[in-house]
């Protein structure tokens, strides 16, 4: 079915919690917290998917977005474990998570588009407008929700110093 492997199944199943984690995660917090059980479950689901993506991966750049994917989760769940000056680690922390979030849903869109429905997909080439514009769209929450994530962490130490170092 839509031409995945047993692998690939592992792949998709294994990564797909991410999604509905990290969007609680983004409602809820704002952005994705690494030490908290939520925080945990995307961890292991995005090291899932990003190993295993290695193992599926068709082309060239969906080894790049996995190896990227994979270092940037590891930055952004160290970023906080690690002594930093300041609240620069919170920081580094929140762009690195919220780019894994972003990477992840990159691909869910696209091999989504190229997929279903079943044998007559509604994109077909990788240029196509739909696929261009979703893309597309991804990058605009991006840029905007990481716009949003600083200046929510900028108030939040500035009204309370304490806040830098906690949840």
């Amino acid at each position: 079915m839509f031409g995945i492997s047993p692998l690939g199944w592992v792949h998709t199943l294994g990564s797909l919690p991410a999604i509905p984690v990290a969007a609680y995660m983004f409602a809820r917090h704002g952005r994705i917290v690494p030490r908290s059980k939520p925080g945990t479950v995307y961890f292991v689901t995005m090291l899932i998917g990003a190993v295993t993506a290695f193992a599926v991966a068709r082309e060239p750049v969906g080894n790049a977005i996995a190896a990227v994917t994979l270092l940037t989760l590891l930055a952004g769940y160290g970023a906080g474990r690690l002594p930093s000056p300041g609240r620069s680690g919170r920081y580094v922390e929140t762009i690195c998570l919220s780019l894994t979030a972003f990477f992840l849903m990159v691909r869910t869109v696209t091999e989504t588009l190229r997929r279903v429905p079943d044998g007559h997909p509604l994109v077909t080439d990788p240029h196509a407008p739909l696929l261009i514009g979703a893309q597309g769209s991804l990058l605009v929450a991006l840029v905007v929700g990481v716009t949003a994530q600083i200046i929510f962490l900028r108030r939040q130490t500035r009204s309370t110093p304490a806040a830098a170092g906690g949840v």
